[in-house]
């Protein structure tokens, strides 16, 4: 397994005067360039005083100033704290303190927000943007970042040059990311992830979705969490994939002239994206073509106009859509296998840096989230037929949480496997099922077992329910729906709706888990970036 930093240190070698990171319709920078700021925050670290495996942490929307924050932090040994944006300020400034963060790389309008006295261990925070101190407690830091480019000189008359270059790589079993989850149950943990963990998903993308240098790819996932941080812009950027950055959470229509411009060779998403494309655009041309679906061959001919009127709305060079985080609706995921659209859904978590599962698209079973990517066994005494607890084993697995002797004492078994958290089953292919949480099956009061998720699967076929979560109350199982609910919907209709999805979805439903009553909420479900819905929240 070759560590991705020696692969990134080739790239740059190779490449020196390609474009490496861009903010789409902004700033753009070369390997040289990134070579240079990589160079400069060495000697930054060095003027300053602070030494290899000191936290860092980032806490920023994503932009090629992010990415090359990261890999000047990455690179030169100290451990990189990826915090979300859209963390409330409290957070930010405890999660920055509980990792024992030195420096802060930030935006303003975030750092207005935080209150320095929170984070004793903080000696700087650094502007993102511009790269302008915006607060400093420790002189000499302070002194050492404004001198920075002072100091680079100094030490490179003539600038930066590709034969300079000598990343590490004898440490891959040192820590390099403290990433903090932000999932359906709240409590953020810092899972700790090495440079082996790294390496390895980095080496596993090689061998099943490779690129080339020179191609393109946008970043639209918040790179604080690991799904986009590992497979979105690690794993690219080391091979010379040019990386555009869209920002903020962009609208289907930005999102689609930004890939009809960028031309991106894979597209990595959540499943929301792409079931707002379908209900948006695919399904609306097929309704409207349907009637010509019992002409001969004409079925045949429809799907495939749209499959290639959709890979052309995403610059036509795509070669397969990944997505994860979250099931696909099986009414989209049947459409994309008869379009024949290049797409997987694969299975992760932070955890697992972020890797679980995944299948190439051709080889991929509708339903499944695809095959292990190490080992993986289920918790159970059939795994084919009864859901049982997955459990993980690998070199992407984390090596604990960070400071929670209490997490970690409950993530492994004895035997030394990671528990997931999640139930599935496993058939004799070693497709893997997901069928829910641990935490949010219910056990009913004739003993059997309920997984909200299949029900909710089932909701999201009913006429109008564009997102469900179903919850116990008294026994009882209670869907709660944001609806399509148009303005000119008359009081009637809208009355009758709840009922309406109830009986719907009955139909499908075993008597043992059927829905006792639907509630229409009037808002979409908050979620977790990698868009799953925040269950903790719903009672």
């Amino acid at each position: 397994m070759e560590h991705y930093l020696k692969k990134l240190e080739s790239t740059i070698r190779e490449h020196w005067n390609q474009k490496a990171l861009c903010d789409y319709g902004g700033d753009s920078f070369t390997y040289g360039d990134l070579a240079t700021y990589i160079e400069m925050f060495r000697l930054f670290l060095k003027e300053a005083g602070i030494t290899k495996r000191n936290k860092i942490a980032i806490c920023a929307r994503n932009s090629a100033r992010w990415a090359i924050s990261f890999w000047s932090i990455n690179v030169n040994g100290c451990v990189a704290v990826p915090l979300l944006a859209e963390f409330h300020p409290n957070s930010v400034s405890a999660l920055t303190n509980h990792s024992d963060s030195v420096m802060l790389f930030t935006e303003t309008d975030i750092w207005k927000k935080l209150n320095p006295e929170q984070m004793p261990s903080l000696k700087a925070a650094i502007n993102v943007k511009d790269g302008s101190l915006l607060w400093h407690r420790d002189e000499k830091v302070g002194k050492a970042w404004q001198n920075r480019e002072k100091v680079f000189a100094r030490h490179h008359p003539n600038g930066m040059s590709a034969d300079q270059l000598s990343y590490p790589t004898d440490n891959m079993d040192k820590l390099a990311i403290i990433n903090y989850t932000s999932g359906t149950t709240g409590n953020p943990k810092g899972v700790m992830l090495t440079y082996g963990a790294i390496s390895d998903t980095d080496d596993f993308s090689n061998n099943h979705f490779p690129n080339h240098p020179g191609e393109t790819i946008v970043s639209m996932l918040p790179m604080a969490h690991m799904y986009g941080l590992a497979i979105e812009f690690i794993h690219p950027n080391v091979d010379g994939v040019t990386v555009y950055f869209l920002g903020k959470t962009p609208s289907p229509t930005t999102l689609l002239k930004a890939m009809k411009e960028v031309k991106p060779y894979m597209v990595v998403t959540v499943p929301l994206v792409m079931e707002k494309i379908h209900a948006k655009s695919i399904k609306p041309a097929l309704e409207k073509l349907h009637k010509f679906f019992s002409i001969p061959y004409a079925k045949k001919l429809i799907y495939r106009l749209i499959r290639r009127k959709l890979l052309s709305a995403f610059g036509g060079r795509v070669r397969c859509f990944i997505m994860g985080g979250a099931s696909l609706k099986p009414e989209v995921e049947e459409c994309f296998c008869k379009i024949q659209l290049p797409f997987t859904v694969g299975y992760g978590m932070t955890e697992a840096c972020p890797l679980l599962a995944y299948e190439w698209w051709k080889d991929f079973v509708p339903g499944s989230c695809g095959k292990p990517v190490h080992e993986i066994r289920i918790d159970s005494k059939d795994p084919k037929n009864i859901a049982g607890e997955i459990q993980a084993r690998g070199a992407n697995i984390t090596i604990g949480y960070y400071k929670n002797p209490e997490a970690n004492a409950v993530a492994f078994t004895d035997d030394g496997w990671f528990r997931t958290g999640d139930l599935g089953t496993m058939d004799d292919e070693k497709n893997i099922f997901i069928r829910g949480r641990i935490k949010s099956m219910i056990l009913n009061s004739s003993g059997q077992n309920i997984y909200p998720e299949e029900l909710e699967a089932v909701l999201s076929g009913c006429p109008s329910v564009l997102e469900s979560l179903v919850v116990e109350r008294n026994g009882k199982l209670v869907a709660l729906v944001y609806a399509d609910t148009p303005d000119d919907m008359d009081d009637e209709t809208r009355a009758g709706l709840p009922e309406q999805i109830r009986t719907t979805a009955n139909k499908s439903l075993p008597a043992y888990s059927k829905i006792n009553k639907v509630e229409l909420v009037d808002t979409p479900f908050e979620k977790t970036p990698k868009m799953s819905i925040k269950r903790f929240l719903y009672k």
